[in-house]
């Protein structure tokens, strides 16, 4: 399928840069119980990494050399990876619907499944590390169809 942005969101796929970072990523579950350690352990990473704690889990998203060095402090959690982290490099706007829809939508086409991560500044997908060119090309497409159809 041809999914296109909206007319007004358009010129936010223009101005958007891909960001692929160049390591592997691991995302790991822990137990709530274990919310306290994680936020020590982060202490000297870094690059890209993440803790989210909700009521029935702790989720971390973190360089597999850096999981590798501090999972014997967790005796049980799931794991998967490895994955590469892809930054869209625009800041965008709290109030803007339908961004990560579209980027969902055009990498499902390809097969490709996503992680999506936002913070207060700017969105993130993690994707298998074997998938990360198939989904730098295809978002690469997304934003040229998007700069043609704005000349």
């Amino acid at each position: 399928m041809n999914h296109m942005p909206s007319d007004e969101m358009i010129p936010v796929f223009v101005s958007t840069k891909l960001k692929l970072h160049p390591r592997g990523y691991m995302i790991v579950s822990l137990p709530v119980s274990e919310k306290e350690k994680p936020l020590e352990l982060f202490k000297p990473l870094d690059s890209f990494s993440s803790i989210t704690v909700d009521i029935d889990e702790v989720s971390l998203i973190l360089g597999v050399d850096d999981w590798e060095t501090i999972k014997s402090n967790f005796p049980e959690y799931l794991v998967e990876g490895p994955y590469r982290v892809i930054t869209f490099d625009i800041v965008l706007d709290l109030n803007l619907v339908g961004y990560l829809s579209i980027v969902s939508a055009v990498l499902a086409d390809e097969g490709v499944s996503i992680y999506a991560i936002s913070t207060y500044l700017k969105d993130h997908i993690l994707v298998k590390a074997e998938d990360s060119d198939k989904a730098m090309r295809v978002l690469g497409e997304l934003i040229q169809r998007c700069n043609v159809t704005i000349k």
